[in-house]
């Protein structure tokens, strides 16, 4: 019998956004041996887009960089320059992300539980967002959080940015809260290229490497959903000898990921190349 963990009650909608905001096709090749190694290799194919060359304004070039980034809350003072206990408890999980979305740019958010998503301007660095929008789960602690986030999102800040690497964004709020997020390169901004979603099951318990006995190897197989997240497809299981950033594979666990996929550069060499990026795990179960 199979016991579950922790399965997402929100996967249809997860998805079904992950498929309508991703400019992707998901159609999966099989395999036709367990024993086949796929070394940063390819199991479905990619979608790129083709940047284009423009003269940009200050605002413009400042929503590019921020959009290259993933921010993660550093500091959070009120005007007596006294700690935001409820956000500086959890500063760690308190994220923001800069987008481009058919055309506008939008920002999203989250202390760990609900995202919120909006549209914002940028004039002379201060930040003017819209309301926003989100799920409306109940994050039980995290709620003075998300409520205290949620409020100074939604005024108007001033904006400051430091060219170091990795580059401090520091917000201040009308209210003179300051926020000072770290940024950390988004896997988009690494490799150059636009990520394509795709799903994989990985094995709760991994094999040798055909080619390299000396050496463990994920054993995962590609999942392919419809737009409402039913799953309609699945291939081989296959020997993964390579590295998703941002797992660590539980050998206690059968799991399902989303990840980013993305092609790198050939360097002469025949072979398609990508790297993959966990993006989550939408399930995880213990093997009877």
């Amino acid at each position: 019998m199979v016991s579950k963990i922790l399965k997402f009650s929100l996967l249809p909608s997860l998805l079904a956004s992950s498929l309508a905001l991703t400019a992707c096709n998901n159609t999966s090749t099989n395999n036709n041996s367990s024993d086949t190694t796929v070394e940063n290799a390819a199991i479905n194919t990619d979608a790129q887009s083709t940047p284009t060359t423009q003269k940009l304004s200050a605002e413009e070039k400042m929503s590019a960089k921020l959009a290259r980034y993933r921010w993660t809350l550093d500091t959070a003072t009120d005007a007596d320059t006294q700690p935001i206990t409820s956000l500086m408890d959890i500063n760690n999980q308190v994220v923001l992300n800069f987008n481009k979305y058919q055309g506008q740019n939008t920002i999203s958010y989250s202390v760990g539980c609900n995202t919120v998503n909006a549209v914002y301007q940028l004039q002379d660095n201060i930040l003017m967002t819209e309301d926003g929008m989100g799920t409306k789960m109940l994050c039980n602690d995290l709620n003075t959080a998300e409520n205290k986030l949620n409020e100074l999102m939604q005024s108007e800040s001033q904006l400051s940015l430091t060219n170091e690497a990795p580059p401090t964004l520091t917000q201040i709020t009308s209210d003179s809260t300051t926020l000072v997020w770290r940024g950390r390169m988004t896997a988009q901004a690494k490799y150059n290229s636009r990520g394509e979603t795709i799903f994989w099951a990985v094995d709760a318990n991994t094999k040798l490497c055909p080619n390299d006995k000396a050496q463990s190897c994920l054993q995962v197989k590609p999942i392919t959903y419809d737009d409402q997240g039913i799953k309609i497809d699945e291939g081989e299981w296959t020997a993964f000898k390579g590295n998703i950033e941002g797992y660590e594979h539980n050998p206690g666990h059968d799991e399902i990921l989303r990840l980013q996929r993305y092609k790198l550069a050939a360097d002469g060499d025949t072979d398609t190349k990508y790297a993959y990026v966990l993006d989550m795990v939408i399930e995880s179960s213990v093997p009877s």
